[in-house]
């Protein structure tokens, strides 16, 4: 067994593993650690627990320090210092004319690089922009491509429901959601109904996905021939979550309401 935390280097970010070593680190403090971008600063969302083997990537790093006052300064200057070069980038996109969206900036805790995330709808050569960079801010820079949805999770807003958006609240990753799972739910297939601020199929699709598709084995289809105690009829209405079927009856036209266990198919 390993004994580990759980780090997030942004709000609703993904958690990274790491040893605390002797430390007493709690859920909620932030602590310094090194990663492959170099020294970073984060918060524990993760308590110290112990794992399988199966559950880690190895080797795990090892916590450098809790997190001090004066680490905590700092990360707070490299944020404002942050917002400042992102203005700064964005002036030299528009000198050097190129089609790209800036949408985020970033220092590493150790100031030894800054990363700057864009959309663009294809290849972007900021070869010239990234030295005019350089020279601005004397360390290393890099450009980082993000699709649509990344975009969604660093600016954040109000998603269809009035409530703020899952994955710059909540949502550590993205996971697939595809046009089947709205129509296991009988929701509109209306793009603009099931679509979120970043233009993609909205993430809650995926919610109760499972609990759908463990009730719809049993279920008929819709159009589908049953029998029911009435007679015989046409499918024209599922209720899922209630295991409730809606039938069309072939002879009088009307629709009667029952069970699952109520409603057989046609052989």
């Amino acid at each position: 067994m390993f004994k580990i935390i759980g780090v997030r280097f942004r709000q609703a970010g993904k958690i990274y593993f790491f040893d605390p070593g002797d430390l007493q680190i709690q859920q909620g403090d932030a602590v310094v650690v090194e990663t492959v971008r170099g020294i970073e600063y984060g918060q524990v969302v993760v308590g110290v627990r112990y794992v399988s083997k199966d559950e880690v990537v190895l080797p795990l790093k090892q916590v450098i320090r809790i997190a001090t006052s004066d680490d905590t300064r700092q990360m707070m200057e490299n944020e404002q210092a942050a917002m400042e070069a992102l203005k700064i980038c964005k002036e030299k996109v528009l000198f050097h004319s190129l089609v790209m969206k800036l949408v985020d900036a970033e220092y590493t805790f150790d100031r030894n690089k800054i990363i700057f995330y864009f959309t663009a709808d294809g290849r972007v050569d900021f070869r010239e922009l990234v030295r005019d960079l350089a020279a601005a801010f004397r360390t290393r820079i890099e450009l980082r491509q993000i699709g649509v949805r990344d975009e969604a999770k660093m600016l954040g807003g109000l998603g269809p429901c009035g409530r703020v958006l899952c994955c710059s609240s909540f949502l550590g990753d993205f996971e697939p959601v595809s046009i089947k799972m709205a129509k296991d739910q009988n929701l509109s297939l209306n793009p603009t109904k099931i679509s979120g601020l970043c233009g993609r199929l909205m993430c809650c699709l995926k919610y109760e996905n499972d609990h759908y598709e463990g009730n719809a084995v049993p279920l008929p289809d819709l159009g589908e021939h049953v029998h029911t105690p009435e007679g015989e009829g046409e499918v024209v209405l599922l209720d899922l979550l209630e295991r409730r079927v809606q039938v069309q009856l072939a002879g009088s036209g009307k629709t009667v309401e029952h069970s699952l266990d109520e409603v057989t198919l046609e052989a």
